[in-house]
């Protein structure tokens, strides 16, 4: 049964909201607020637009040809201005949510079209060919992408040659998840497959890397460990003047320049002169984003959950002021007496946050906190545990690097009231 339904903000995913006949909030992707619209309920809480009556002002026209029904991407439609107070309200809500003041939450940082350069595809073969792209809205179809304005132009050229390339690997029986990071010196890909490449794939995985200046091309069955398939070289970043050689499949912020804007966020919380004697706690290091540019401000403890990624910022930091521990944080947080005699910590969660470690970091009351959050979600509730320790917000810097997604950055600095 089709729903006369007027639309009324925009919730957290970018959907529309309204309200049915019965009182339910109904989310509609596609729609914005002040839209009169024809939709179709497709279960609780969720509908399909499937006319316009009337549409807002602020509805352009998006920038993608996939948009209709890809998943990447819920706000194209929006108008500029618009998007931007609602993506930096993301941030604002989610504070609130936690019950600090927001009144220090400052303006949103911006990041260009094509600058993307992280991204994980979804491939499935079909009858002659193969589909490789992202997953439609709540679907497991996926969609084939031939262009991709978000992301970065190489990476974007890679796309039909890999489709050409798993059509042809024994190792691609029925699907495979591809996983992409562009480093300095060239593309990174994983490849989690569902056979393990024989020697025909590994010559023809060689062949593409050569013909398309792919640095490294690892294979994995499902979730298994990574092996190297093909090599032209190790691909590296810097970080600080630092260069750091990840791992297959490493963590890598979504663009250079949100990663530039949440490493000055991150040093401009710290808010002292060097201390090269005081100790940073970073909690979630990764490959040492924010490793590296802190040690130059402290000694740096480093902890992080990935073996492979805790090696590569050993290597990295050559023992050098940067001490890098391998622990996972979820099964086994820091405790108070961990953080004794910190001058700080910076903790970087994965999109999950960090719910078994914010109870004891809010106990040990270190003086500043910096937590970077990618889940406006899961910052509500962590932050909430620090306010009730007695913490303040001191500054906010809200950080579009997920462009015309529902995903924003945002470095929240916390100063302890005790």
């Amino acid at each position: 049964m089709q729903l006369n339904l007027t639309i009324l903000r925009l919730g957290a995913a970018g959907d529309g909201a309204a309200l049915a006949p019965d009182g339910a909030t109904l989310h509609i992707p596609r729609t914005l607020p002040g839209e009169n619209v024809l939709a179709t309920k497709q279960g609780p809480q969720r509908a399909v637009c499937d006319n316009i009556l009337h549409a807002s002002p602020q509805r352009i026209a998006p920038a993608c040809q996939h948009f209709a029904d890809c998943g990447g991407c819920a706000v194209q439609h929006l108008e500029d201005s618009a998007y931007a107070d609602w993506k930096r309200g993301l941030v604002l809500h989610a504070l609130t949510r936690a019950g600090f003041d927001t009144s220090v939450v400052g303006p949103l940082m911006r990041t260009k079209p094509g600058t993307r350069r992280r991204m994980d595809f979804a491939a499935r073969r079909i009858q002659g060919g193969v589909l490789l792209g992202l997953h439609s809205p709540n679907s497991g179809t996926i969609i084939d992408i031939f262009e991709c304005p978000v992301l970065h132009p190489t990476l974007v050229t890679l796309l039909n040659p890999l489709r050409t390339l798993l059509r042809t690997l024994d190792a691609m029986r029925s699907t495979c998840d591809v996983v992409t990071n562009l480093y300095d010196d060239g593309p990174d890909l994983l490849l989690r497959l569902d056979a393990p490449p024989n020697a025909t794939d590994r010559a023809k995985l060689a062949v593409f890397a050569g013909s398309h200046g792919v640095a490294r091309i690892a294979c994995a069955v499902g979730n298994g460990a990574p092996e190297v398939a093909a090599l032209l070289h190790a691909p590296t970043i810097r970080f600080a003047n630092v260069t750091v050689a990840p791992p297959p499949g490493a963590f890598l912020q979504a663009s250079a320049e949100g990663e530039a804007s949440i490493v000055a966020a991150v040093l401009a919380g710290l808010a002292t002169r060097r201390r090269p004697r005081a100790r940073i706690v970073e909690l979630f290091a990764g490959n040492g984003t924010l490793t590296f540019p802190l040690a130059a401000h402290a000694r740096v403890q480093a902890f992080e959950g990935h073996a492979d990624s805790v090696a590569a910022l050993r290597r990295a930091a050559g023992g050098a002021r940067v001490e890098a521990i391998h622990r996972d944080l979820t099964r086994q947080p820091l405790q108070p007496a961990d953080l004794a005699g910190a001058a700080a910590v910076v903790l970087d969660p994965p999109f999950a946050g960090a719910a078994s470690q914010m109870p004891p970091l809010a106990a040990a009351r270190v003086p500043t906190v910096i937590y970077v959050s990618c889940n406006p979600t899961a910052l509500a509730r962590d932050a909430a545990a620090l306010r009730l320790a007695g913490y303040k917000l001191a500054e906010a810097t809200p950080i579009d690097q997920f462009l015309w997604s529902a995903q924003v950055e945002a470095v929240c600095v916390f100063r302890s009231a005790v």
